[in-house]
């Protein structure tokens, strides 16, 4: 095979994987939720490009993130589908970092969409 139809092939599968993560998994359609919400939140507020670039590497982050977990968890029941002590404390640390980014990406949401929503809120009070 050549060097772009490698590519193109690779591609097929990266879109094979986002089709079953976004299909199959729970977590992935609330994340997708609410990344369009803050998406729709940013056409209706008028969001810089450099808030816009936040946003977007926010949600991005995220839903790169969760992917990661469930791929890891997927993994670790693979290779040990029964019970056992570290696979779960593996299991709860790879949910925990999606957490973790999910929080600072609200946290965030905040510092671009409140000080503008407050503007609206200003502007038709009476």
């Amino acid at each position: 095979m050549g060097f772009i139809k490698d590519r193109f092939v690779s591609l097929g599968f990266a879109l094979k994987g986002i089709k079953a993560f976004v299909m199959g998994e729970v977590h992935a359609k609330v994340h997708l939720v609410s990344g369009t919400l803050a998406v729709l939140c940013g056409l209706c507020l008028s969001l810089s490009t450099t808030e816009w670039s936040i946003v977007i590497l926010c949600i991005i982050s995220v839903l790169s993130a969760e992917a990661f977990n469930t791929a890891i968890e997927l993994l670790l029941d693979f290779i040990h589908p029964e019970h056992h002590e570290k696979v779960g404390k593996i299991k709860d640390i790879s949910a925990g970092a999606v957490l973790f980014l999910s929080f600072g990406s609200l946290i965030i949401g905040g510092f671009v969409f409140l000080p503008k929503i407050i503007e609206l809120i200003k502007m038709y009070s009476f």
